[in-house]
């Protein structure tokens, strides 16, 4: 099963400025940025991975920490090599859409999971939940690193 961006980046468009039903709202629970963008992956590649830690959502109570941690998130896509979504790190200039970007903002500490839904003239803009943002530019964003991770 492949990869569908133009699925992947539709979700995160519908949804980008508000929550859908079918997933819990972690907001009050550390913020829902990972759990947005696992939403964002999952519609793009339905097929969910229930190996070892895995990527995957039941409900509240019954997801991998992949599904809404950040840095759970980067290593499960990083080191996955079973079902479900795979990612590498790529530089900035090789992102495309329904790609994905966490940001650091003090100490390379990375907090904050954003997915790439439009590129016009070399400019990103983003999705993401916590901090709502529809086709937001990546650029309005005050950051110490990104890591850009391209998603297969």
């Amino acid at each position: 099963m492949r990869y569908n961006r133009i699925n992947a980046i539709s979700y995160a468009q519908k949804w980008a400025l508000n929550r859908n039903p079918k997933y819990y709202n972690y907001d009050l629970l550390g913020g829902d940025c990972t759990n947005f963008i696992s939403q964002c992956l999952y519609a793009g590649l339905p097929e969910m991975n229930y190996q070892g830690y895995g990527w995957y959502y039941a409900d509240a109570n019954h997801k991998s920490a992949s599904w809404t941690g950040v840095d759970f998130l980067y290593n499960f896509l990083i080191n996955n090599k079973g079902p479900g979504p795979r990612g590498s790190l790529i530089q900035k200039n090789e992102i495309e859409l329904g790609d994905l970007i966490q940001l650091s903002f003090r100490q390379n500490i990375y907090s904050h999971t954003l997915i790439v839904t439009k590129i016009e003239n070399q400019k990103i803009f983003v999705c993401a939940h916590s901090y709502d943002a529809l086709n937001r530019p990546l650029d309005s964003y005050t950051y110490e690193n990104a890591r850009y991770i391209k998603i297969s």
